[in-house]
């Protein structure tokens, strides 16, 4: 087959090894990609969030399979305009992408199936909103309503951070993602992923990950795109995981189902777990990032069998094969990130690192220059390993990290701390 991916970061990286692995895939193509993903797949540059260009491309290259790793072509309907033209795809419609597109919608979804999900109500000015913060106190959640590139979210400890809140996001801070604005009830718990496969009506659990969202040690400081995460996630335990399926994702999808917008892809569902009992936080349309690379690292050639199977619709006779072990990946950012960062600083010492199907450093924004591996982003590398434990799928990600020379950048240095 001749497999497109959309997508330029660790994610699709992550996506490409394990596609590349399997041997029903004969040509990998990847746009735009980064320096990493060059290395084994070849790399083109169009406009992946215009559907049209993204089909006049697949249909020049005979392209047998797309793949969409990132949010915005979803939201952007690109799968839309790929499935009109009987192009085999895989990730949602523009309308059931709204699932990540809109927190507003996703709240509105869970109350008409009986989701369990945090209480919460919608603002689209800022008075009333700070009103109901002020009569409800905190801690609170304020969530920017559309994409925000993971960063639209804000766990406010105090009346005042709320409130602050309400005016980064009325004032632009978001761009068009903060017009609106949920605010929720502040959940207790320990958080989880569950990544699910869709095919419209049947699902498939895929495997259960943590990520690390503040930028410092300890769960310190800002919240980011994520700077670590491991996989599988002790406290979505078989019980937990099976009560989630049962109260969340099956009710979601055959809601989905009903009104005409079937869900198909993957749906990626953020938990929070307190006493057993499972509630939604948010769903993303698309592979988590680091999470992809973790679930990659431990599902390899599989991962493009199980996505066919979504996109073809026969995934009732799909099952994932697991072998009991973990993995782990430590992300390594950019100096300043998620605030100012420098791009264009070299990487050293990439060279040295293992590449095999228990360590792999997928690139997330590097590019190629003057022969030289360069930033090219906030986040930069995802050191990832894997092993029988989720101790010894450490020890071999920091030995990893441990041959990078990039002075210009940092990592956390307690990744898995709490399953550890």
């Amino acid at each position: 087959m001749n497999i497109l991916i959309l997508g330029s970061g660790g994610r699709e990286h992550a996506l490409a090894w394990a596609v590349k692995q399997n041997p029903k895939c004969d040509r990998l193509i990847v746009a735009p990609g980064n320096a990493g993903i060059a290395q084994i797949a070849e790399c083109a540059n169009f406009d992946i969030n215009d559907g049209p260009s993204v089909v006049q491309f697949a249909t020049d290259h005979s392209v047998d399979f797309v793949i969409i790793g990132p949010e915005a072509p979803l939201a952007a309907g690109v799968g839309d305009s790929l499935r009109a033209t009987g192009i085999l795809t895989f990730g949602p419609s523009q309308e059931a992408a709204k699932l990540e597109a809109s927190k507003a919608f996703t709240k509105e979804l869970c109350d008409a199936c009986d989701a369990p999900t945090a209480a919460y109500a919608r603002f689209d000015s800022a008075a009333p909103a700070k009103d109901y913060i002020r009569e409800n106190g905190a801690p609170i959640v304020v969530k920017a309503d559309g994409l925000a590139a993971g960063k639209g979210v804000i766990v406010a400890m105090t009346e005042a951070e709320a409130l602050d809140a309400i005016d980064d996001m009325f004032s632009g801070a978001f761009g068009g993602a903060g017009a609106e604005v949920v605010i929720e009830e502040f959940m207790e718990g320990e958080e989880g992923s569950l990544f699910v496969l869709c095919d419209g009506e049947n699902v498939l659990s895929v495997g259960t990950a943590q990520d690390h969202k503040r930028v410092g040690d300890g769960d310190t400081g800002p919240n980011t795109g994520g700077m670590g995460a491991y996989s599988p996630a002790p406290i979505l335990s078989a019980s937990v995981e099976a009560l989630a399926m049962e109260t969340i994702i099956k009710p979601c999808v055959a809601e989905m189902a009903r009104r005409g917008t079937p869900y198909q892809g993957v749906l990626y569902a953020g938990l929070m777990i307190k006493d057993g009992q499972p509630r939604l936080v948010e769903y993303n349309a698309r592979f988590g990032d680091p999470e992809c690379q973790v679930l990659m690292m431990r599902l390899g050639a599989q991962a493009l069998d199980l996505m066919l199977a979504c996109a073809d619709g026969t995934l009732s006779s799909a099952q994932v094969n697991w072998a009991n072990d973990h993995a782990m990946t430590i992300v390594m950012a950019a100096n300043g990130y998620p605030g100012d960062y420098a791009k264009g600083t070299e990487i050293r010492g990439l060279d040295a690192l293992p590449e095999s199907s228990t360590q792999m450093c997928f690139h997330a924004g590097t590019a190629q220059k003057d022969g030289a591996i360069v930033a090219n982003g906030g986040r930069v590398l995802n050191i990832t390993a894997r092993g029988a434990t989720l101790a010894e799928a450490h020890k071999a990600a920091y030995a990893m990290l441990d041959k990078i020379d990039w002075p210009e950048g940092f990592s956390r240095s307690d990744i898995g701390w709490r399953a550890l």
